[in-house]
């Protein structure tokens, strides 16, 4: 039985939330497995808007959805979630949510950790400021307090000792306040009967869910090109955003990654600071951005807006094993007289095929253009690829053959169901 993984194949924000919706009908469990609560899913299902953050989107699909290991859980921001989406009607218990017991927090030091360094960073990177970044170093520094400790009081106390001695030296040297323990502690302490509920070995139902033949659905945060190693370093994401790292941020083999759909827009935005050679700083962009509502789900934050980046997406599908694409947005487009998208970069005099990886040499790469025809006709709310702008087939065709990755999926509007299916993910559903 297949299972899919889903990541964004650019910047973060490209419509991942709505097609994993699509998807969650399709699949027994929806499973999260990066990131923190700084990446946001908007979903429009009939006349409720949801904007989630840690929960996994299939939840609004009625299937039981998991936070695995891979993801930095804070949980003021899950119970606030939790809350949020129950008065829309939308229940979170532990009947229909899961939450891995070795799922690391984030603390209030990490998120003021976060604010002071970047205040003094070189090279400012554009944090939402959240306490992500600081809360993965100590997932690698062995100081982290994970889920499952909040059933071990003693086990918490002592690791808040450690984890404080090593923060409050940091925010001392940087000139801002520290932390006292025994409100950490007691605050922990008061969440420990409201979550530990939720809390169970994931790796374990996951495990039993692939022998039973259920289908798995993998949700990314972020995207390949905030991956902290593959993506436009210093300015990403402080996780592994690749399919890859599903696996190890649920606990499942690589071999239960059977399929990787990479999401794109039929353009490209990014938030924050870091390098993007198709921006547009014209009316153009502020066209894109104003028509496709670009500002963060979770942030408010403007979305930068560029021309499709084809030598990025390809890049993003080498890496990360991309085998379908999903594209949104296309409706965007509609009446622009011609469209562009970028087939590579000169650098120095040269021709590159990628974006390197220094910043400077990320900084200074020009984009280069093939421009085509745009369309006078309407995408939106388009279900048949026959029923589109004759251009728009061409340019979608035309990303195919520059991607190297096949376009299967096409939303045509935010209505869960305007999706152009030119192949089913998870294969053939009767099987």
């Amino acid at each position: 039985m297949a299972n899919v993984v889903v990541i964004g194949a650019q910047w973060g924000d490209e419509g991942k939330g709505r097609i994993i919706d699509w998807l969650g009908n399709q699949a027994d469990l929806v499973v999260r497995f990066n990131g923190g609560h700084n990446a946001g899913h908007t979903l429009v299902i009939g006349d409720k808007t949801y904007k989630l953050a840690l929960l996994p989107s299939g939840l609004v699909r009625g299937k039981m959805g998991i936070i695995g290991n891979g993801v930095a859980l804070d949980l003021d921001a899950l119970l606030a979630e939790i809350d949020k989406v129950g008065a829309q009607g939308l229940h979170v218990t532990p009947d229909n949510l899961r939450i891995a017991d070795n799922a690391i927090l984030i603390l209030p030091m990490h998120r003021a950790v976060e604010q002071a360094q970047e205040a003094r960073r070189h090279f400012k990177i554009g944090t939402t400021n959240r306490g992500i970044g600081p809360a993965y170093e100590d997932k690698a520094g062995r100081r982290a307090i994970r889920v499952g400790d909040l059933a071990e009081p003693d086990t918490l106390s002592a690791k808040l000792d450690d984890l404080l001695l090593h923060h409050n030296a940091l925010l001392s040297g940087l000139g801002v306040a520290t932390f006292e323990k025994a409100p950490l502690l007691a605050h922990l302490l008061a969440l420990a009967p409201r979550i530990l509920p939720f809390v169970e070995p994931v790796w374990q139902r996951l495990n039993t869910a692939q022998q039973a033949g259920q289908r798995i659905l993998f949700e990314g945060a972020q995207a390949v090109m905030l991956d902290v190693d593959h993506g436009t370093y210093p300015f990403v994401t402080s996780s592994n955003t690749v399919a890859g790292s599903a696996a190890t941020g649920c606990g499942v083999g690589p071999a239960a990654l059977s399929r990787v759909l990479g999401v794109c827009k039929a353009y490209t935005t990014r938030v924050g600071l870091g390098p993007f050679p198709t921006e547009l700083q014209d009316e153009t962009g502020d066209m894109l951005r104003a028509r496709g509502r670009e500002f963060g789900v979770n942030t408010g934050r403007p979305r930068r807006c560029g021309w499709f980046d084809a030598a990025l997406v390809r890049q993003s599908a080498q890496v990360a094993g991309i085998q379908a694409l999903a594209l949104t947005k296309l409706d965007i487009l509609d009446g622009l007289s011609e469209v562009k998208i970028c087939t590579g970069y000169r650098l120095n005099g040269q021709l590159l095929p990628y974006l390197p990886a220094s910043p400077k040499a990320q900084a200074a790469a020009e984009p280069v253009y093939e421009t085509l025809p745009g369309w006078s006709g309407s995408s939106k709310g388009v279900r048949h690829w026959d029923d589109l702008p004759p251009p728009a087939m061409a340019y979608i065709q035309r990303i195919q053959a520059l991607v190297g990755v096949p376009v299967t999926l096409i939303s045509t509007s935010p209505e869960r169901e305007d999706l152009i299916v030119r192949e089913q993910p998870f294969g053939d559903l009767t099987a």
